[in-house]
């Protein structure tokens, strides 16, 4: 994949993001489903985040790579996310699942570019209609 730009210019290098979700995937733990999966960001600022799974035993404690991602972004000071790339152990891409769109809506907005299925989306695209901080000043 080649280098692209966001909205705002911004030049995402996708070939290290790739690099660097691949390496987050040895870092997983996965001792249930052997499924290593791991994610890396550009956060507005220029820093790289990244994250992978962990697995529980009580399978609805278990942190997807994304989850991962964003406490990194959020223990480094923060930010937006600009584009996030995340894949298999194998490198392959992989989707992220609806919890995982919503928390990168939530850290990135609708514009943060995603590399989930070797295709550069928007978290728009990912998740059409989402649920957002806009909406909780709606109902105040």
């Amino acid at each position: 994949m080649t280098d692209t730009a966001n909205s705002d210019g911004v030049t995402i290098d996708w070939a290290r993001l790739k690099q660097e979700a691949v390496l987050a995937t040895t870092r997983a733990y996965a001792p249930y489903s052997h499924f290593s999966v791991g994610a890396a960001g550009l956060a507005e600022d220029g820093r790289l985040v990244t994250g992978s799974n962990v697995e529980n035993a009580s399978y609805g404690l278990t942190l997807c790579a994304e989850c991962s991602l964003i406490s990194d972004l959020v223990r480094t000071g923060g930010g937006r996310l600009v584009a996030v790339a995340v894949v298999s152990g194998s490198g392959e891409p992989c989707t992220p699942c609806g919890r995982c769109r919503q928390l990168l809506f939530e850290h990135g907005g609708p514009e943060c570019l995603v590399d989930g299925d070797g295709h550069v989306r928007t978290v728009d695209e990912l998740l059409p209609g989402c649920f957002g901080p806009g909406r909780m000043e709606v109902d105040r």
